[in-house]
């Protein structure tokens, strides 16, 4: 007798910032960041859709299969790309993500928009702080939310 498949789509994007909210993912290797970003969610199995984000954070858009922990797949990812990070001296000090991050569920038909959305972080952030953005994640995902628990903001 043959054993059910499970099928699903979720899509996560993941939100997280550098310690202190440091402007340290530099330009010129930024995109390096990224990639390493997007092939460790590969190497876990998962989907990147997209990665990027600006000096001192970083959205990934995601396929989740079920069988994997959202906090198991962001500590890998914060661990690994510190270490890519450190392992090659792209900052002077040693470099660290913040504790904690975001998690924000969308449906198929909003890939796209998603897509665009984290594809434009720096044009988008000429308008709004990352506070404004993360608050609005909040808002919008109608999570309850903790100032004192959160990201250090520093605008």
């Amino acid at each position: 007798m043959k054993k059910p498949k499970t099928y699903s789509q979720i899509y996560i994007q993941y939100v997280f910032a550098v310690k202190g909210r440091q402007n340290l993912l530099k330009k010129q290797w930024r995109q390096d960041v990224f990639k390493i970003i997007s092939s460790i969610i590969s190497e876990k199995g998962q989907k990147p859709i997209i990665v990027n984000g600006v000096s001192d954070h970083v959205h990934i858009f995601a396929g989740l299969k079920p069988s994997m922990r959202i906090s198991d797949l962001v500590r890998d990812i914060k661990n690994q790309s510190a270490n890519f990070i450190n392992r090659n001296s792209l900052v002077n000090n040693k470099f660290s993500w913040q504790d904690g991050y975001g998690a924000f569920s969308y449906s198929h038909s909003h890939i796209e928009n998603v897509y665009n959305y984290i594809l434009n972080q720096e044009k988008h952030h000429q308008k709004k702080t990352f506070r404004e953005e993360y608050l609005e994640f909040i808002e919008k995902h109608e999570i309850e939310f903790h100032p004192e628990f959160s990201f250090e903001f520093y605008d």
